[in-house]
């Protein structure tokens, strides 16, 4: 398949690694990876915070970016990314859009998936081949697993790598505390709810915690960091991109 990777905000600005774990595995399972430079943000962060209109030349522009009909499927290693495609483009493009934009978000969108999506259901596949021997806990982001509803497909890749000691984690569906602009506007309550999740993710021994959200990691990561944990947070598609013969390196206070 000839696959267009959209990087994210956070992708492109904070997490790389977790874009390029991205075009790799799917470039070792076969895959041509194409990635449109002219993408810009999905405008999920603008929708969320209450402003619908101003995000429209940014729902355009990734209908733009993505509609080639060459390009087969579109992935992101974001399920809240993925949602807000999915839901929130078809929002903006029936109220502020035009007819031509209301095609092309329900093209991009009919083609559109959230990593563990994709290698699952369109790729068929579970093993990818990978190699990560560590003991891992997988929590479940939000967007994930109710907007998307994409189930136990991460667990399902984890479960085929090679070496893993994947452990549940403890009320894996309660959410983190970040919700985006959330963890800023209600911070107390944010904090409190990121309590409950590291106590839940120090309670299973895991070197590293994973999700399928560079967001979701960085808070939960943020909070592992200032106590010094020594849990690592680490992408889904990190962890899948891993091989024997290219194994990712945990820093030492995780192993």
């Amino acid at each position: 398949m000839r696959i267009g990777l959209f990087a994210t905000c956070l992708g492109d600005t904070l997490f790389p690694e977790a874009v390029k774990s991205t075009a790799v595995l799917l470039a070792r399972l076969g895959h041509e990876v194409v990635f449109p430079p002219g993408q810009t943000c999905c405008g999920q962060m603008h929708v969320n915070t209450g402003y619908q209109r101003e995000p429209l030349p940014l729902v355009r522009n990734f209908a733009d970016q993505f509609g080639d009909a060459s390009i087969d499927a579109v992935v992101m290693p974001s399920g809240s990314c993925a949602g807000s495609v999915r839901h929130q483009h078809e929002i903006i493009a029936e109220r502020y859009g035009d007819a031509p934009l209301r095609a092309g978000v329900a093209r991009v969108k009919a083609k559109t998936y959230e990593l563990s999506e994709l290698l699952v259901d369109v790729l068929g596949v579970t093993d990818v081949g990978a190699y990560f021997p560590h003991r891992v806990t997988y929590h479940p982001t939000c967007h994930s697993l109710r907007m998307l509803r994409v189930g136990d497909k991460p667990l399902r890749l984890l479960r085929a790598v090679e070496g893993i000691d994947l452990v549940e984690l403890p009320e894996a569906d309660s959410c983190c505390g970040f919700g985006g602009t959330f963890a800023v506007k209600n911070a107390e309550t944010s904090s409190a709810m990121l309590q409950d999740k590291m106590r839940n993710v120090l309670a299973t021994k895991a070197a590293v915690c994973t999700a399928g959200d560079s967001s979701c990691l960085m808070h939960i990561g943020g909070g592992l960091h200032r106590i010094k944990a020594g849990t690592q947070t680490l992408h889904l598609a990190q962890i899948l991109g891993s091989t024997r013969n290219a194994p990712y390196a945990l820093t030492e206070a995780a192993r």
